[in-house]
C-alpha cells in the first residue's frame, strides 16, 4: 500500500474525547493507570517537553508523559509527580508493547532525568517506512489507514508543558499524540493480517 500525500480535502480525524482523557495527579488516578495499562497488550505512547527556543539551550524535559489504551489517555506530568513509580513499572514492562511515532528523543530524555530504561517499544515513524523512504509521521499514517486528516496544531505543540494547569487543547493535544499511535498500530496489523503472501 503506497503512503498518499496528506490531501486537505480528506475528512477530518475526530481523535479522542476530552471525557476519556486523565490527567493523573493523585496516586489514586496513578494506580487505576497502572490496573488499565498493565492489562493492555499494546498502548500507544508519547511525550512532551517545554521548548526551547534560545540558541545552545538544552531541553528539560519530558513534562508530560502520554499513555493509552483502546479507550482512554493517561496523561502524566512530570514535574511533582508521585507516580513515577508506576511509570516505570508500565515503560520497563517487557510484556505491553510501547508504540509510538518518532520515538528517540522521548526515550532518551527518559533514561537521563528519569532513568527510566523504557523496553519493548516500536517506533512507527521507522516501522511504516516503505522502499527506504523517510520517516513516516502520525498525520501521513492518519491518511493511508483511515483516510482521514490529522490537524496538528504547531502553536500547541509549543507551549508550556511544564504548567501546572494545562489548557483542554494540551490535554486533547497530548492525548491523541498517544492514542493515535496505537489506533494506526492496530489498523496496520489488521492490513498485514488480510494480505495474502506474495507466492499465492
Amino acid at each position: 500500500m503506497n503512503l498518499p500525500l496528506v490531501d486537505s480535502d480528506l475528512p477530518p480525524y475526530a481523535g479522542i474525547q476530552l471525557a476519556n482523557v486523565i490527567l493523573v495527579r493523585a496516586m489514586a488516578d496513578a494506580r487505576a493507570a497502572l490496573s488499565a495499562l498493565l492489562a493492555a497488550d499494546t498502548i500507544g505512547f508519547d511525550t512532551e517537553s517545554k521548548p526551547t527556543f534560545a540558541k545552545g539551550e538544552v531541553s528539560t524535559g519530558p513534562h508530560l508523559i502520554q499513555l493509552a489504551t483502546d479507550e482512554k489517555a493517561y496523561l502524566f506530568p512530570v514535574v511533582g509527580n508521585m507516580a513515577l513509580d508506576c511509570l516505570r513499572q508500565i515503560l520497563e514492562s517487557p510484556r505491553v508493547l510501547k508504540v509510538g511515532f518518532g520515538l528517540r528523543d522521548d526515550l532518551r530524555r527518559l533514561q537521563t532525568k528519569l532513568g527510566i530504561d523504557a523496553s519493548n517499544v516500536l517506533d512507527l515513524a521507522i516501522a511504516l517506512r516503505q522502499e527506504k523512504r523517510a520517516d513516516v509521521g502520525a498525520k501521513t499514517a492518519v491518511a493511508r489507514f483511515f483516510g482521514q486528516r490529522m490537524q496538528k496544531s504547531k502553536r500547541t505543540s509549543t507551549t508550556n508543558w511544564a504548567s501546572p494547569k494545562l489548557t483542554d487543547r494540551q490535554l486533547l493535544y497530548a492525548a491523541n499524540d498517544a492514542q493515535v499511535a496505537l489506533r494506526v498500530y492496530r489498523a496496520w496489523r489488521t492490513a498485514d493480517a488480510t494480505i495474502p503472501p506474495e507466492d499465492q
